[in-house]
């Protein structure tokens, strides 16, 4: 008997949704991820204490409502972001953010694989000439569970996460007891300095494209509550605690990974498990992600054979050396993926008042101008402003998205008086 698809081009059946436990694991699975530690260490470096929790604070409040306001919506219409996408931009329209979402997550799918590599290689002391071949092992590894479905991301980020968790609390124990004590850590200066505003903007880049695309998952919420709750805890609490890790260890080893950390601490089994649980919950829902999006754009439901691809992309990539461009790469998600989830959320509240007709049903537009213009709009002021970026970009996206369709539905009723 074939598996299920996980419904890539239609709304996931009530019979189908799951319950708190099975969205909070794999939801926090997808927000442990290295390179939010690694950005953690670099806010770290910059900030004192105070101002450090300050601004993971403010930088995982706007992510986690941010991602909870997409949640409730997926919930509700049982759609992910790609599919809401045609409301708003249109059938035609709406592979404009396919493209962009499939491409963020194949670049932290080629980040993430490279960077397995790279730390079992220098490990391991392996020579350098192992990199390729186990970036190309890894790369087709981890999206096995990602082609079986959502099953399988559950089953894996049930026993991972608390793994994960374990991990996290022993090297917090054996780091305070390191330094000198918890009024030691606290009293750290800073070495770096940083902006405020680009600091929020960082650790709300880290994730705003998975936040975008958590809506995969939430559709499989049997409550908005469950929903909402579960997305919170993961993009608020989980993305938090690992910019808070890689700034513990930054500040305190000079390490912002934890399986670096972990290794200074003498924990190299412990690393190497962590290493493995790290990258394989968030590799495995990355191009989960992709394949969604790659469904919606080639309007396929051959969601593995989209994985697979998907997965050779990002292994061409890692090869080709995209571990060298996070910085860049975050302050791109930062910038131009915030408004997509912005008109998406308008469409839904003041277009739709909360109650969006079937797919199946509506009938849409090839290009939806209005949601397109507010994109460029939202974007565009996203880009230049000197301010925190990724709230520019949803604050002004959603403005736009509701003057504009103000604006175009007096102008169909005025022709139709005419």
């Amino acid at each position: 008997m074939s598996q299920p698809s996980d419904y890539p081009l239609s709304a996931v059946p009530v019979d189908q949704r799951k319950g708190m436990w099975s969205m909070m694991s794999v939801l926090l699975g997808f927000t442990f991820f290295t390179s939010t530690m690694w950005a953690g260490g670099t806010i770290g470096s910059a900030f004192s204490f105070y101002e450090l929790l300050g601004v993971i604070f403010i930088g995982n409040l706007l992510l986690g409502s941010y991602a909870a306001g997409l949640a409730y919506i997926a919930c509700k219409t049982g759609l992910n972001t790609v599919l809401l996408g045609r409301y708003c931009f249109g059938l035609n329209g709406s592979k404009l953010s396919d493209f962009i979402l499939g491409f963020t997550q194949i670049g932290w799918y080629a980040w993430g694989t490279a960077t397995i590599a790279i730390i079992i290689v220098k490990l391991l002391e392996l020579p350098e000439t192992w990199l390729t071949p186990l970036m190309i092992f890894f790369g087709f590894g981890f999206c096995i569970s990602a082609s079986i479905g959502y099953k399988a991301l559950e089953l894996l980020s049930k026993i991972s996460v608390p793994v994960m968790l374990f991990f996290i609390g022993l090297s917090f124990y054996k780091g305070i007891i390191d330094v000198g004590g918890i009024a030691e850590f606290v009293a750290i200066n800073p070495t770096e300095s940083m902006p405020i505003a680009a600091a929020i903007t960082m650790v709300f880049g880290t994730f705003v494209s998975g936040g975008t695309q958590a809506t995969n998952w939430s559709r499989f919420a049997k409550t908005g509550k469950i929903a909402v709750i579960s997305t919170l805890a993961a993009f608020f609490v989980g993305n938090g605690l690992m910019v808070f890790v890689g700034a513990f260890g930054a500040s305190i080893y000079q390490q912002a990974d934890i399986v670096d950390v972990l290794v200074s601490q003498g924990f190299m089994l412990i690393a190497i498990l962590m290493l493995f649980s790290n990258i394989w919950t968030t590799q495995d829902n990355t191009i989960y992600n992709f394949a969604a999006a790659g469904c919606n754009l080639l309007r396929t439901d051959k969601r593995r054979i989209v994985t697979f691809f998907g997965a050779a992309l990002g292994t061409a990539l890692a090869v080709m050396g995209m571990y060298n461009m996070l910085i860049p790469f975050l302050i791109l998600l930062g910038t131009f993926i915030p408004p997509i989830g912005a008109i998406i959320m308008a469409d839904f509240w003041v277009k739709y008042k909360g109650n969006m007709p079937s797919l199946d049903t509506v009938k849409l537009p090839k290009y939806n101008m209005t949601g397109l213009s507010a994109y460029v709009i939202g974007s565009g002021c996203a880009y230049f402003s000197p301010w925190v970026a990724p709230l520019v970009g949803i604050v002004v996206s959603v403005v736009a998205y509701t003057v504009l369709l103000r604006f175009t539905s007096e102008t169909k009723l005025q022709a139709q008086g005419a």
